[in-house]
């Protein structure tokens, strides 16, 4: 048995109605259960003006909210998790994930199935921990500039527009070699299943230990996805002399722009995710239903 759940943050967009309905539902399941339910302090006038303000909420800012709790319910699709799990990881706070997108490839529960969460507050569920990475831009000088982390992948490309670029790959400091292409993906196992791989990268069981890179249409017949073992220290170049710069995006929502002579570099990072399990389901049978359910 866990430690039973008794505090938890509801995180979804309470402007869209459905969404909304769904958040209460969750909410009065959990305070039938003797649990405190919390939400983010500007969701207080959106709550009015739906007029769902009959459940009583205790109201966090964002800056605590996570740290504040025993456990997030996240109503909305994978990028909704994605980024309650960056904000949660500094925290080790555990998340459970409700589908309320396309998807929901990270997502426990379904709607239909509210009658799951007695298990969580009980602490009759399990957790599965899931890698993260730390990214760093590096200046021309050497000096590290920004650092972010992300439990997908971190994706360096032109941006909005479709263009060439040219970039060059290192690990350990060594370089591996130069790629045109549209962009580079580096990615965790959890992140093998997102972006990197619409574009032709492994799958990759998420209780491995590895980095995934994962060029995207590389103009090329030899470059190839790559797998590193997840103590290497990888990095990757913007050598493009007929852009400005390249765009880095974080876990598809937090962009950085890179200049020429300018590089990432993507490490394991010491945070983890854990998410609530509440199914019994391998990670390949959990592939196969969610890649069956795309139409």
């Amino acid at each position: 048995m866990n430690r039973p759940i008794k505090k938890v943050l509801i995180i979804t967009n309470f402007n869209i109605y459905d969404k909304a309905n769904a958040a209460m539902k969750v909410a009065e399941k959990l305070k039938a259960l003797d649990c405190e339910v919390c939400t983010l302090v500007y969701n207080k006038d959106r709550l009015y003006r739906h007029n769902k303000n009959k459940i009583e909420f205790t109201y966090l800012q964002p800056e605590e909210a996570y740290g504040a709790v025993d456990a997030a319910v996240v109503l909305g699709g994978d990028g909704t998790i994605l980024e309650s799990a960056r904000r949660a990881a500094p925290h080790g706070t555990y998340i459970l994930g409700l589908n309320l997108g396309r998807l929901g490839y990270m997502a426990e529960l379904e709607l239909g199935e509210l009658d799951k969460l007695e298990r969580m507050v009980s602490g009759d569920y399990k957790t599965e921990t899931r890698s993260m990475i730390n990214i760093e831009i590096i200046n021309t000088e050497g000096s590290v500039r920004k650092n972010e982390y992300a439990l997908n992948d971190a994706v360096l490309s032109n941006g909005s527009i479709s263009r060439i670029v040219d970039t060059e790959l290192y690990e350990g400091g060594i370089s591996i070699g130069n790629y045109r292409s549209d962009g580079m993906i580096i990615s965790t196992p959890t992140g093998s299943t997102a972006y990197s791989l619409a574009a032709g990268g492994a799958i990759v069981d998420p209780r491995l230990n590895c980095l995934c890179v994962t060029p995207i249409c590389p103009h090329s017949l030899t470059a190839r996805p790559l797998i590193f073992s997840d103590s290497a220290s990888i990095e990757i170049k913007n050598n493009c002399p007929r852009e400005k710069t390249l765009f880095l995006t974080v876990d598809g929502r937090v962009n950085y722009e890179l200049a020429i002579g300018e590089k990432i570099r993507v490490t394991r990072s010491p945070l983890v995710t854990y998410f609530i399990r509440l199914n019994e389901y391998s990670f390949y049978s959990r592939l196969r239903q969610k890649m069956n359910d795309i139409k």
